[in-house]
């Protein structure tokens, strides 16, 4: 058996249960934020020619993959 540990009074233990106390208090967390993207907002030669060439060939065509691709805004994107 392993020899016998002195514990605490009465008084010690209320002692360091008030010194404790709760802490600091959890604050609300900001969230993550993207950083804002400056995307086109009118098409140039190449990225005319990207958009008639690579965008058919894609498995799913959405206005944020198009987006994504040819770095333009969502509006020019829906209307191409």
């Amino acid at each position: 058996m392993p020899p016998k540990i002195q514990q605490k009074s009465k008084e010690q233990k209320m002692a360091a249960a008030m010194a404790g106390g709760k802490g600091k208090k959890k604050k609300w967390s900001k969230g993550k934020s993207r950083d804002k993207i400056d995307n086109k907002v009118l098409l140039s030669k190449e990225q005319h020619d990207r958009l008639y060439s690579e965008i058919p060939k894609m498995k799913l065509i959405t206005v944020s993959t198009v987006v994504e691709k040819l770095k333009i805004s969502g509006g020019l994107a829906r209307r191409s």
